[in-house]
């Protein structure tokens, strides 16, 4: 049977190791905070991007359905 010092040896080594690995999972978890939130900044860019390209789609469909009309218009004059 181990002796109280070689059990207490055991405890220290490993709560070192449990230490150690807390503070390597801290950082991979501050690199996913970062990597989230420039995701995070990506898709709200991507998404104004989107906003602003469909409602450049929807002036243009506009602006098409005019010139079509306007065409007919001189057509039938």
């Amino acid at each position: 049977m181990p002796s109280v010092a070689e059990q207490l040896n055991k405890i220290v080594d490993k709560t070192e190791r449990l230490i150690e690995l807390c503070a390597a999972l801290q950082e991979e978890n501050d690199l996913l905070k970062l990597e989230s939130e420039a995701l995070t900044v990506a898709l709200d860019a991507s998404k104004n991007k989107t906003k602003e390209l469909e409602e450049k789609l929807r002036v243009l469909k506009l602006a098409k359905s005019f010139s079509e009309t306007n065409e007919k218009s001189l057509d039938i004059k």
